[in-house]
């Protein structure tokens, strides 16, 4: 291309080596959270607090926030947004084929129907409710991000990438567990919003120990990209693929 065309060419159209690898990523940190994790309770005792019960999504779940900080910093909000519906795609549809897998009825010889059930039978309230707070929390945490990005001037990545996730986690917790297990016998009500704070403390918390992490990658990702968006001029409507 002449030098000419380059200039008139939009910065936010060009390709990028490393964004679909950064996608893939996401997508696939945030089906492992989702498919793999709900499965099983663990317990960790810790010093000072003791014997401490959780869900083991809580592993990979909070990762998929430092991969929406990442691409948002790096890439901006449009390409975020585009990252974000893959996920809720492949998020809805793996939960579709789990649905369907568990309803098919198993060979006569094959014993194991139970335990896949309590594997990938996942009821369709808390698919549902997982849908909705990773939709709504991972756009709010972009959109924070983004726009702390143009307050700061690009400078204190720490205090976007930590405070997206804390407004973003926020609305992902406060969303999830009433829409998922409020009056559902599956957590009492008594003590619902005590998981609740505990899971949100633990997702901030992973966010705040992976912050050297994430301050490598960002500068790596920037270097080989030549690329620092700012969205001065996104339009940040969820509903939309454009970037």
């Amino acid at each position: 291309m002449h030098a000419q065309e380059l200039l008139l060419t939009p910065p936010h159209r060009r390709a990028y080596r490393y964004f679909d690898l950064v996608m893939a990523a996401f997508v696939a940190v945030y089906l492992c959270s989702n498919l793999i994790g709900p499965a099983k309770a663990a317990q960790l005792t810790l010093p000072l607090l003791g014997p401490v019960t959780f869900g083991a999504g809580v592993l990979f779940f909070p990762i998929s926030y430092i991969f929406g900080d990442i691409l948002t910093e790096v890439y901006g909000y449009a390409r975020a947004r585009r990252v974000i519906w893959a996920g809720f795609g492949a998020m809805a549809f793996a939960s579709l084929m789990a649905w369907v897998v568990v309803q098919l009825p198993p060979a006569p010889e094959w014993r194991n129907q139970a335990a896949y059930e309590i594997a990938f039978g996942s009821t369709w309230r808390i698919v549902l409710a997982s849908l909705i707070a990773f939709f709504c929390g991972e756009f709010v945490n972009s959109f924070v991000l983004a726009k702390m990005k143009i307050l700061t001037r690009g400078r204190w990545l720490w205090t976007r990438t930590i405070g997206s996730t804390i407004v973003g986690e926020g609305v992902d917790s406060a969303l999830f567990y009433p829409l998922a297990f409020y009056d559902s016998g599956l957590i009492p009500n008594a003590i619902l919003w005590q998981v609740m704070l505990s899971q949100f403390v633990a997702k901030v918390m992973v966010e705040v120990v992976f912050t050297p992490v994430t301050y490598k990658v960002v500068a790596a990702l920037k270097r080989a990209e030549n690329e620092d968006y700012y969205d001065l001029q996104t339009n940040f409507t969820p509903f939309s693929l454009k970037t």
